[in-house]
């Protein structure tokens, strides 16, 4: 098997644990040990693993339809989902195109931007504008606006590259990004941004008036938004999705992970419906000619339904609240050791930046977490704790303490 995002080594030097069971905040290997899964599993298991509601809702779509195209052709899951997605959002005016991933719902946006400035009649349009060093997925056009170095420096002759705005500082200032919109603002169909957290940068965080200024400048240049919340929405950092806390309401969507919770590849893009209107087919065919086979599939729908009807009965994203300041109070001192670069909190993301003086310290940090039954993985410099939503007090408690032990332990 070749494991993604893993150094070849490291598999003859620390062979990975075979995981065959989940239980809530916890997963079992082959040789019986537990162990807290800190990071959600690429942060999509969200209401952890095991969940009975979830399971059920699989096993009864599974037994009444396991697939069904959607070109030309419909079922109530899909149905059901977009109209309840559509609503989630601020302007329920939308129509929603399924895919498998996040790269995926990604790449439709991107496209369905493009398209869309050929169909009203501005094909010069044809720039898109990113934020220097986010991520937005793995495919081609994703990469193209979420360039990260490490990951994709051989692959720059492949790629169209975006206009890069420069991170936000903590004051939120929106100048320097404005002035390099201005110069571009003629050819630009759209703006792609990850809301408030550049996840594999590292846990970046930005004031929610830098969104709200970018959307509002957007807005008064007809350049599209496209939000990327793939990563950060449904709950995790205090609200539904991230730009809610900038108080906006974007052209184009792109959701994903927590989507099913994690039980099963489904994602989408949620479009404005003045966007999608301008594909008819007459006088003249505009088509969007894009799609994936097992986009909307059956038991991934529902067990997105499940998921956002859990969400809601439960009061998910109340509780986030709550646990996030917990888990703030909890890695506040952290931000004293020596060997600290910096503390990041939002909703239930905790970042702790290493200094560099140190490069293998993260992966200490790692390994003694995983000797005391804790997995997660450094990013770069950056060891965090992204946990399922449903993590309890008590043992976020416990999460934390380790965490911090592990961290003054690498020294």
């Amino acid at each position: 098997m070749w494991h993604p995002y893993t150094r070849s080594s490291t598999l003859t030097e620390e062979p990975p644990p075979i995981i065959v069971r989940g239980e809530g905040l916890y997963l079992f290997d082959a040789e019986g040990r537990r162990f807290v899964d800190a990071i959600a599993s690429w942060w999509c298991c969200a209401l952890g693993h095991g969940h009975p509601r979830l399971i059920a809702a699989i096993a009864k779509q599974a037994r009444e339809l396991q697939h069904s195209i959607l070109g030309n052709l419909s079922h109530p899951r899909a149905v059901e989902l977009a109209a309840q997605l559509a609503a989630l959002l601020p302007s329920a005016d939308r129509h929603v195109l399924f895919a498998s991933d996040g790269a995926s719902a990604v790449e439709q946006a991107l496209k369905i931007a493009l398209q869309y400035r050929h169909n009203t009649g501005a094909p010069q349009r044809t720039k898109f504008a990113a934020l220097r060093g986010a991520y937005h997925g793995d495919t081609l056009g994703a990469v193209s606006v979420g360039f990260v170095e490490e990951f994709h420096r051989v692959y720059r002759p492949l790629l169209t590259p975006a206009v890069t705005l420069p991170l936000p500082g903590v004051t939120g200032d929106f100048a320097e990004a404005k002035k390099i919109l201005g110069a571009h603002a003629a050819e630009l169909t759209a703006v792609i941004v990850e809301p408030l957290c550049l996840g594999a940068a590292g846990m970046r965080l930005y004031p929610a008036a830098w969104l709200a200024a970018l959307a509002a400048w957007c807005r008064q240049n007809g350049v599209l938004l496209i939000v990327d919340e793939i990563a950060m929405g449904f709950g995790r950092t205090g609200r539904m999705f991230a730009f809610e806390h900038a108080g906006i309401d974007p052209d184009i969507v792109c959701i994903g992970k927590a989507l099913s919770a994690g039980y099963l590849p489904i994602s989408a893009t949620i479009v404005r419906d003045a966007l999608y209107q301008t594909f008819a087919d007459y006088p003249v065919d505009q088509t969007f000619q894009h799609g994936h086979t097992f986009c909307g599939n059956p038991i991934a729908a529902a067990a997105a339904l499940e998921t956002l009807r859990i969400f809601a009965e439960e009061e998910i994203v109340a509780q986030v609240a709550v646990k996030a300041r917990q888990l703030a109070a909890a890695l506040a001192p952290l931000a004293k050791l020596p060997q600290v670069q910096e503390v990041r909190c939002l909703g239930l993301i905790g970042a702790v930046e290493c200094k560099p003086d140190d490069p293998l310290r993260s992966r200490r940090v790692r390994k003694i977490l995983f000797e005391r039954g804790v997995l997660l993985r450094p990013l770069g410099s950056v060891v965090y704790l992204l946990p399922p939503l449903t993590i309890t007090a008590a043992e976020l408690d416990v999460l934390t303490a380790e965490f911090a032990a592990a961290i003054r332990a690498a020294g």
